[in-house]
């Protein structure tokens, strides 16, 4: 297989790109270099460097001939979307709407979109799965919606195969130490408590301490990005092989408070990690856990690396290396 990962040297990208290398797969990563780093272009794949907007520069790539592409370039920070929507709109939906059109005029039939929980919107019951109605809270979360919505057109018009994989929580990183680049300006929980381990930050915010759960904290569902990244391959696999879409949810189905993963960083790092009790930010759920059922049916997979011990360790090991 001959793939192409547009913004594969993001933080989830690159993981993507070592489970595809690691298969034997042929791998190109097209990035503009916005949030990736082009240290992070493993050994081994093609690097171009270009933006999804760039139509000219995208269909030059794929004329090279390619048999499945990955969308990894959307952005992705849901506060920014509902203040800087024609943002959103730009580059997740026109990009992609590039994207999905030119991969068709050059016969890369087979489309895998880096998909979102954000789709979901408030949790109507828990496990959330993929029946769950879509009522997105975020502009980000409908312009993944609106994504999901186009390739089920281009499929019935064009015959184009497409995955779709809504992620929950991505955090940890590879447990070889092959990927060492931190992401720029993290806004997720866990690189914020690796950053205040390093002392890079004064403390960590814990936003509600009032939820109804076990510690009144908020619960999440966190899943490795190395057992994201398993599950991009598979997906490719699965619609070249059965030649049907596939739309899965990718998370853990266990919850993580925002507790119990402060504790878990101070045991690990042996560091103090301050915390100050913030009070609850609006339109944050108590609990947010999904069912993968479907990812286990149809792709034999599991989160393997998302205990939370492999998270943070493995974050830990990569901040370590960062902030000597």
């Amino acid at each position: 297989m001959k793939v192409l990962l547009f913004g594969g040297a993001g933080y989830i990208g690159t993981h993507v790109a070592l489970a595809f290398l690691d298969k034997g797969y042929e791998v190109g990563i097209y990035d503009n270099l916005s949030s990736g780093l082009r240290s992070n272009v493993p050994d081994g794949a093609r690097f171009f460097e270009g933006d999804i907007l760039d139509r000219n520069k995208v269909s030059e790539v794929l004329s090279e001939g390619w048999d499945a592409a990955v969308h990894l370039a959307a952005f992705k920070a849901a506060g920014e979307s509902m203040v800087k929507p024609e943002k959103y709109s730009e580059n997740n939906i026109t990009g992609s709407l590039i994207l999905i059109t030119e991969c068709e005029k050059h016969g890369c039939m087979n489309f895998i979109l880096s998909s979102s929980a954000a789709t979901y919107g408030e949790p109507q019951y828990i496990p959330i799965d993929e029946k769950h109605p879509k009522d997105p809270t975020n502009y980000y979360g409908y312009t993944k919606l609106a994504i999901e919505e186009n390739l089920k057109w281009y499929s019935k018009l064009r015959g184009m195969r497409f995955a779709a994989l809504r992620y929950f929580n991505a955090a940890g990183y590879d447990t070889e130490g092959r990927m060492l680049g931190l992401e720029k300006n993290p806004a997720n929980l866990l690189p914020i408590i690796m950053e205040c381990a390093c002392g890079i930050r004064p403390q960590v915010g814990i936003f509600g301490t009032d939820y109804d759960t076990p510690d009144g904290t908020c619960i999440r569902d966190y899943v490795h990005v190395s057992d994201l990244a398993d599950a991009h391959v598979l997906a490719a696999e699965y619609i070249m092989e059965e030649k049907e879409n596939l739309i899965v949810n990718l998370g853990s189905e266990k919850g993580i408070s925002v507790r119990e993963m402060v504790e878990a960083a101070r045991r690990i790092t042996g560091k103090a990690i301050p915390s100050v009790d913030s009070p609850r930010r609006a339109g944050d759920p108590a609990r947010l856990v999904a069912s993968s059922a479907l990812a286990h049916e149809k792709l034999g997979w599991s989160a393997r690396k998302s205990d939370v011990d492999t998270l943070i360790s493995s974050t830990w090991m990569v901040y370590q290396k960062n902030n000597k």
